[in-house]
């Protein structure tokens, strides 16, 4: 015998196994039970979401000899018939290719003859929408008053294009989208019937890119499974045949777009590129990431509807904090035009390039969101230089810091050229030049206050994979260490720190924050390494060190 695809082969034959469409499910059991069986239906929704089987299960259960509670025996010979598709008193109707006025007309003629078998004679017209309006109009008059054994069931994705004369004599139903938990049970008890493993972060995936319809979902699994033979299917596997691309990247790529990092932009774009990921398809999942920060910024209690992961749901809480809404919006914007346009380009990468710059730089447009974007970068750097100059003017900048600023290596005439903002990058980077070693005891006290006042000052995705790792004051002065086990769950971790400019954004901060000069090394050991190394003895929660901050 030769393959069945999942979706036919686990084609619900009940109405109880109907998944997502319990609205329409009850109301038409207790038609059945009560005997308020109509005439005609109109079966609206997305593709995937039941329709046609719904249609088929109303079919087989109105002719059924035994129902059971609203539901077909699926035992009598007229279940049997209907389930093999030959029973003659069940026509299915494609509308697509059989959609002229003659085809109508066949269906006038054929309903003036009772069904042989079984109790009603059931047309079931798959894609409505695409008869022609001659064809409409020619089975007006039959949908409105058809013989009492004749039942027409219409099925369509685009209900907007059935005339008002057809709807108002249909009831109407709207099948909604099939929410991601519901398919995911669903594609978890299928697994388990089929003997397959499989991870519950791949289930989950699988369930999310089906986008509402469970039919998609059993395809793609389907072909997960393929791939997968005789395996456990992981939820990296899932992504690669798919094409889709994990939250990291999109954090990564957001991250670098915030902090104005082209380099970085350009390198991400190129993994996504050389990975052979689907570019209009990045965009789309791109759009629904900077959405789904959008209504975590603007209230957190929006996190449980979102179909998201506890995880990614604290990451994106954490890296939204880093953005404002007119900035999140903007880049909707910008990537939904994209979207758009991307259809039609000949070259893909150069369009998500440029779009992906546009978001980095407001200056780069010329609208009212860029014109708010290019207004509020301006304030940051302004505020950063004010304060930068009332800490000297306070003394919190120390006098030999002060004369490193007059001397010949700061002097005014350097600036005369260049905007206020890197002015003020300047007087910082020959701030922190300025500043003495920390020494063994001042690396101790850093230590001791790393979780308390250090972490509290990183951006949000470093402050993430610093919970993965050990902090450690080195013997040598200046020298703090990063310490990561070389595990699974500590490969996001460690290609993060091996970024020099991620390093050299917490020397920024410690450097601010402590007036001393501290060099970041990161150590990678495996857990068995690390048994006799010399950090590993120890204990940075036992050290009582405090260290005074200037407020």
């Amino acid at each position: 015998m030769s393959y069945m695809a999942l979706y036919r082969k686990f084609r619900p034959d009940t109405f109880d196994e109907v998944k997502g469409q319990d609205h329409i499910v009850t109301t038409l059991k207790n038609q059945i039970k009560y005997n308020r069986i109509g005439h005609a239906y109109l079966f609206c929704g997305t593709r995937g979401t039941g329709k046609t089987t719904v249609a088929k299960i109303l079919a087989k259960t109105v002719n059924c000899e035994h129902p059971i509670d609203g539901n077909p025996c699926n035992k009598c010979a007229s279940c049997v018939n209907i389930s093999k598709g030959i029973a003659m008193n069940v026509i299915e109707i494609d509308a697509a290719s059989n959609n002229g006025v003659d085809n109508i007309r066949q269906i006038k003629e054929s309903v003036r003859y009772s069904p042989t078998q079984g109790k009603f004679l059931v047309y079931i017209i798959d894609e409505a929408h695409m008869l022609t309006n001659q064809s409409f109009n020619a089975l007006l008059k039959t949908i409105e008053e058809p013989p009492e054994y004749v039942m027409f069931i219409l099925a369509t994705t685009e209900s907007h294009k059935i005339p008002i004369t057809i709807l108002s004599r249909c009831q109407k139903y709207d099948f909604r989208r099939i929410s991601v938990e519901t398919i995911s049970e669903r594609l978890t008890e299928l697994l388990q019937r089929e003997n397959t493993e499989a991870d519950r972060e791949a289930v989950d995936y699988v369930a999310r890119a089906a986008d509402g319809s469970m039919r998609d979902a059993l395809s793609i699994l389907d072909r997960c499974i393929s791939f997968n033979m005789g395996e456990k299917l992981t939820y990296e596997q899932v992504l690669s045949i798919i094409g889709a691309v994990d939250v990291d990247v999109f954090a990564r790529l957001t991250e670098a777009v915030g902090d104005d990092r082209v380099v970085s932009v350009v390198d991400i774009i190129n993994e996504i590129v050389w990975q052979g990921n689907d570019i209009t398809q990045f965009v789309n999942d791109y759009i629904w990431f900077i959405r789904n920060m959008l209504f975590i910024k603007m209230s957190p209690d929006t996190a449980n509807s979102l179909d998201m992961t506890s995880e990614n749901v604290q990451r994106i809480s954490l890296l939204a904090e880093k953005f404002s809404e007119e900035d999140l919006i903007r880049y909707i914007n910008i990537l939904q035009k994209l979207a758009s346009d991307i259809k039609y380009s000949t070259r893909k990468r150069v369009s998500l390039e440029m779009a992906v710059l546009k978001m980095c730089r407001p200056q780069m447009e010329n609208n009212y969101e860029a014109l708010i974007g290019r207004l509020e970068v301006l304030e940051k750097k302004a505020e950063e230089l004010d304060k930068l100059k009332q800490d000297i003017e306070d003394g919190k900048i120390k006098l030999s810091t002060k004369e490193n600023i007059d001397s010949a290596d700061v002097k005014e005439d350097k600036f005369s050229n260049v905007s206020p903002e890197e002015k003020s990058e300047i007087i910082k980077e020959n701030l922190r030049a300025s500043y003495p070693k920390a020494d063994y005891e001042e690396l101790m006290k850093i230590v001791s206050l790393w979780d308390k006042k250090i972490v509290k000052e990183i951006s949000p995705v470093a402050r993430n994979y610093i919970k993965k790792a050990k902090v450690v004051a080195g013997k040598d002065a200046g020298n703090l260490y990063i310490v990561l086990y070389k595990t699974p769950d500590n490969e996001l971790a460690i290609e993060y720190f091996e970024q020099p400019e991620n390093i050299q954004e917490i020397e920024r901060v410690i450097s601010e924050l402590t007036e001393r000069d501290v060099k970041i090394n990161v150590q990678k050991v495996s857990p068995k390494e690390a048994v006799n190394a010399d950090y590993e003895n120890r204990d940075i929660s036992k050290i009582k060190f405090k260290i005074e901050y200037e407020n």
